[in-house]
């Protein structure tokens, strides 16, 4: 949802940026990958070892690497397939390792299991929501626009993570079952919009089917010629000839006529 709204003004200030990082030599999939290594140290290193609002700081400058490769890619003007999965990758396993350390983070600093449990499901959830679209696309169904997408995850996840650093009571714990719940909606919505497009996609084929020209009744099956007056239909339920027999054949012994034989013009027995 904030993927939408908050586009074009995004893009308005990490788009010089992209341009910067391009001048000094980095390609996007390097900072695609530099800004992964960056959210699996950080997360791991810093929310593993009970210091969130430090590890909420430095997990935050590396995720909007995220942003700054996709800026890079408009200011070179083209993109790549193989840029396209290398980042839906890398955003896969930095979404783990975000995820995951908060759950350790609960069940062994907090003592609280149900922190714990949100964190697992909104991690679980996350990556079923970017799954389906994934799919949908390789299966020529587009769908845009859900309720928790990657950039909800991070804002609640960091936010909570974050003021739970600074001592606010229960922050984590709101934000993480908030986006549980978001989550699992959004996997349920997902789904919905792939159904929806799914049944536009064959309606659409059953309209251009019924609108395509039919052939002509009469048609002989596998050909689109009708039989033509003179021919009748044999023994064997083929085509004959009704036009009688062939004049000018040779006569053969006893009068009879040669079938296939002609005589030369101008020659006679």
């Amino acid at each position: 949802m904030l993927n939408g709204i908050a586009r074009s003004a995004v893009s308005r200030v990490t788009d010089p940026i992209g341009r910067g990082l391009l001048k000094s030599g980095l390609n996007p999939d390097t900072v695609t990958i530099l800004g992964t290594a960056g959210v699996v140290i950080g997360a791991i290193a810093l929310f593993g070892t009970d210091h969130l609002f430090i590890g909420t700081m430095v997990v935050t400058l590396f995720v909007l690497f995220d942003l700054f490769d996709g800026a890079m890619a408009r200011a070179r003007g083209y993109g790549t397939d193989f840029g396209v999965v290398l980042d839906a990758s890398c955003d896969r396993i930095a979404d783990g390792a975000v995820f995951g350390s908060l759950a350790f983070w609960a069940f062994i600093y907090l003592d609280q299991p149900s922190v714990g449990v949100a964190a697992l499901l909104s991690l679980i959830t996350g990556q079923v929501v970017s799954y389906i679209k994934a799919r949908a696309d390789s299966v020529n169904l587009p769908i845009s626009g859900a309720l928790a997408e990657r950039a909800e995850r991070n804002v609640l996840g960091l936010v909570g993570s974050g003021l739970q650093g600074l001592g606010v009571p229960h922050a984590l714990e709101v934000c993480l079952w908030v986006l549980a719940a978001a989550s699992v909606f959004t996997v349920v919505q997902r789904l919905i919009q792939v159904k929806a497009a799914y049944g536009q996609r064959e309606q659409a084929a059953h309209e251009r089917a019924a609108s395509s020209p039919k052939p002509s009744s009469g048609a002989h099956p596998g050909s689109d010629i009708a039989p033509g007056p003179g021919l009748g239909t044999g023994p064997d339920n083929g085509p004959v000839s009704d036009i009688g027999p062939v004049s000018g054949l040779a006569p053969g012994p006893g009068g009879q006529s040669s079938p296939g034989v002609f005589p030369s013009p101008g020659l006679h027995p």
